[in-house]
């Protein structure tokens, strides 16, 4: 990049941060022991293919953090701040804030062409691709549509567990946990009783995953989040625990969640109050209920599938480190 321009060195900078400097890892993870439970055998080639869901990864966080002005993502500042701190130390002309955004799309974008380069100079042949790439396709369309009905549900208000399980489906579910698995099986050319167990394995896994972040996002320890306390309800987030709130509490403590959920400016007061109407509505035991009942259905679907002895304990430490974490 700093061939084209040393002005992009920022930029390198700020990606080479973002990517090598932290996150779990777990899609290409399951990507990669889907494959090794198909059968397939240990290869640089593979690690480097499923290495470009990472990239994927980043391009949804960087584009995530803008969409909701999210100041912090792993303790540092989010993308967009990166780039709006930039410009006003450097006293350069217009809105610092708008430039910040600009770069923090064009990032995005950006780590999205690479997530395509990667998977198609990774140094699979053609025809293991041609296999691979509707999987990847269609796993960068669902969690595009799902990041929609997400904004969608913050400003419709809705609700309902329905809406809230089909985004935590889409944005989580499927994208996490499920077709990373299925694209390490179709690297593999795995059987149709493979490619059945993974999806059962990977939705149930991949919504509790969402239902743990739910949690954390409103009860999680910034020190170990990397981000600011009960983030989530500033931003409006329409979770399943957000709706097992609305479902169980009174008059007065839904009318409070309708009035302040959403609200930019709620103070370490506001969140906690938030946070109490939630924790005596019940609503935080019924998501941690979800998410024992989802690992408990996903390891016995999982107990069920065919996998490579060498790739099933990995497997089952993967629903522990998805759903038992505290970042």
């Amino acid at each position: 990049m700093t061939a084209v321009d040393d002005a992009l060195r920022p930029v390198a900078d700020a990606l080479d941060d973002f990517v090598l400097g932290g996150g779990k890892r777990l899609r290409p993870a399951f990507a990669y022991w889907g494959y090794r439970g198909a059968g397939g055998v240990d290869s640089d080639q593979v690690v480097a293919t499923v290495a470009a869901l990472e990239l994927v990864q980043a391009s949804a966080l960087i584009h995530d953090d803008l969409m909701d002005r999210s100041d912090t993502r792993r303790g540092q500042p989010a993308t967009h701040r990166r780039f709006s701190t930039l410009h006003r130390e450097a006293s350069w002309q217009g809105d610092p804030d708008g430039f910040g955004d600009s770069v923090a799309i064009l990032l995005g974008d950006l780590c999205l062409v690479w997530s395509d380069e990667l998977l198609h100079t990774g140094g699979l042949p053609p025809d293991t691709l041609a296999r691979v790439r509707p999987v990847f396709d269609e796993m960068r369309t669902e969690v595009t549509v799902g990041q929609y009905l997400d904004v969608l549900t913050q400003a419709t208000g809705d609700t309902s567990f329905e809406r809230a399980s089909k985004v935590a489906r889409l944005k989580a579910a499927k994208y996490t946990v499920e077709r990373p698995l299925l694209l390490g099986a179709a690297i593999a050319d795995a059987p149709a009783a493979i490619v059945a167990g993974y999806s059962a394995y990977g939705l149930a896994i991949g919504e509790a995953f969402q239902l743990r972040d739910d949690v954390l996002g409103v009860f999680g320890d910034p020190a170990v989040t990397g981000k600011p306390a009960g983030d989530d309800l500033r931003e409006g987030k329409r979770t399943y625990l957000i709706a097992a709130a609305f479902d169980a509490a009174g008059p007065h403590e839904r009318e409070v969640l309708a009035t302040r959920l959403g609200e930019r400016t709620l103070d370490d007061a506001g969140v906690a109050e938030l946070r109490e109407i939630i924790t005596a509505s019940g609503a935080l035991d019924r998501t941690e209920r979800r998410i024992a009942d989802l690992t408990t259905e996903a390891l016995e679907s999982l107990a069920s599938t065919p996998v490579a002895p060498d790739a099933r304990e990995p497997l089952i430490s993967l629903a522990a480190a998805a759903t038992a974490r505290r970042v």
